[in-house]
Parts: structure tokens; C-alpha cells; sequence
């Protein structure tokens, strides 16, 4: 994938704020964890340092119920 092929509402959409919200879709195709703590991650933020992927971790969980 290429940024030029990026499209909104598949691969980002951008938030209240204005600011643009990667996918999970586009993680997908990107296929990888870049580390970053990113919302969409579907990696489980498996390259994200302690402690901040299981504070990322405890706030998805606390989201989902």
C-alpha cells in the first residue's frame, strides 16, 4: 500500500478534533505493529515498550465491556 492510495473512511478517517485516525484496516495491510500505541492497533501492541502497552492494553479492555 501506498500513502497515495490511502482512503478515507477504509484506511483513516479524521476525528473531532480534526487530527487523522488510522484504521484497523490500514494496520493490516501495513502488517505490523510500528510501536507507536496507535487506537486501531490489531497487533495487541505487541512492539509498544512497558509499561505503556499494558496501560494501552487495560484502556482497550476497559472500552470493549
Amino acid at each position: 500500500m501506498k500513502d497515495d492510495e490511502l482512503i478515507e473512511g477504509l484506511h483513516y478517517y479524521i476525528n473531532e478534533n480534526g487530527l487523522i485516525v488510522l484504521t484497523e484496516q490500514y494496520h493490516k495491510e501495513k502488517g505490523y505493529c510500528c510501536g507507536m500505541g496507535c487506537l486501531h492497533c490489531p497487533y495487541k501492541y505487541e512492539n509498544v515498550p512497558e509499561p505503556r502497552r499494558s496501560i494501552l492494553l487495560k484502556k482497550r479492555n476497559e472500552t470493549d465491556q
